[in-house]
């Protein structure tokens, strides 16, 4: 019986290794993988280190960028800083606005502010609801009618919108600011409150009721992963229901790494100083660098 000749075996295959990923020019020196691993070594980056680009554009933005990373994660500490940053978003939009035990209370001694609240019941009902955020409860208009005198040349009120962080952050300097500024520039200036689950559109509102020539929301800005704390200043000439986004002016950003408190007063009253002027607010009143101004046709 003839033998069958035996199978030649076949070389395996040369093993494919990943190289190496070199790191990006001035992004400081590798953290060299740990004993027994298989991961190549991570470009480490902290501020201070790096190139001149990046400490260029870590001085202008606080964003995440050149970020290192552990095998195709972020590193411990970066993940850990977003995680919190996304906490504290969190809890800024669900806090509620605490005008007697918290940072605002001494406002209230100083300048007599109350709190109201919108249509709005609660929390969970106002971030479903945001029409309901738009109007005041029956009790808070009445309130506001009774305590608040109309015609004022400046109404200024408080909402804590999406961010009761950025109210607690900004308003205890902001407001005594804006106030003392407006009256030594000769503005009257009307009894100011607060609402609680406030949307901006109570501007119109809050218009009707009062009748102030002309009105000033400061509000908390939906939070991001860079601050909680940022708070917006809506103004509007003699807002009326029916009014939109179009009929109204807006200083955002102001926060420590934004605009900061005395350029926000300086800005709203500039502001507010070209409405009375132009008798008119929203898209006809552009700010410029040389100051806010209306346009003409």
């Amino acid at each position: 019986m003839t033998s069958m000749p035996e199978p030649t075996a076949e070389p395996m295959p040369e093993p494919m290794v990943e190289p190496t990923p070199e790191p990006l020019a001035g992004t400081g020196p590798t953290i060299p993988a740990g004993a027994g691993s298989a991961e190549p070594a991570v470009p480490a980056t902290s501020p201070g280190q790096g190139g001149a680009f990046e400490r260029r554009v870590r001085a202008v933005t606080p964003a995440r960028l050149f970020l290192g990373r552990s095998g195709t994660s972020l590193r411990t500490a970066d993940q850990l800083a977003l995680r919190a940053d996304h906490a504290a978003a969190q809890d800024a939009v669900h806090a509620a606005l605490d005008l007697e035990t918290g940072l605002l209370a001494p406002l209230g001694d100083r300048f007599g502010l109350f709190a109201v609240g919108s249509a709005a019941p609660d929390r969970a009902t106002y971030l479903r609801r945001p029409d309901l955020g738009r109007s005041l409860s029956a009790e808070g208009r009445a309130e506001v009618a009774r305590r608040c005198p109309r015609g004022a040349d400046l109404q200024v009120v408080v909402g804590d919108g999406l961010s009761v962080a950025a109210v607690d952050a900004q308003v205890p300097a902001l407001l005594p600011a804006l106030l003392d500024a407006a009256r030594e520039a000769g503005w009257s200036v009307g009894q100011v409150f607060a609402v609680r689950n406030a949307r901006v559109g109570l501007l119109n509102e809050i218009g009707e009721l009062l009748d102030p020539a002309a009105s000033v929301l400061l509000i908390g800005e939906r939070p991001g992963l860079v601050t909680a704390e940022s708070l917006s200043a809506y103004l509007a000439w003699r807002p009326r229901p029916g009014h939109t986004d179009a009929d109204r002016n807006l200083i955002s950003n102001i926060h420590a790494r934004g605009v900061d408190i005395p350029q926000a007063v300086a800005r709203i009253l500039a502001l507010a100083t070209a409405m009375r002027a132009a008798n008119t607010s929203g898209v006809l009143v552009k700010e410029d660098p040389a100051g806010p101004s209306a346009l003409t046709s």
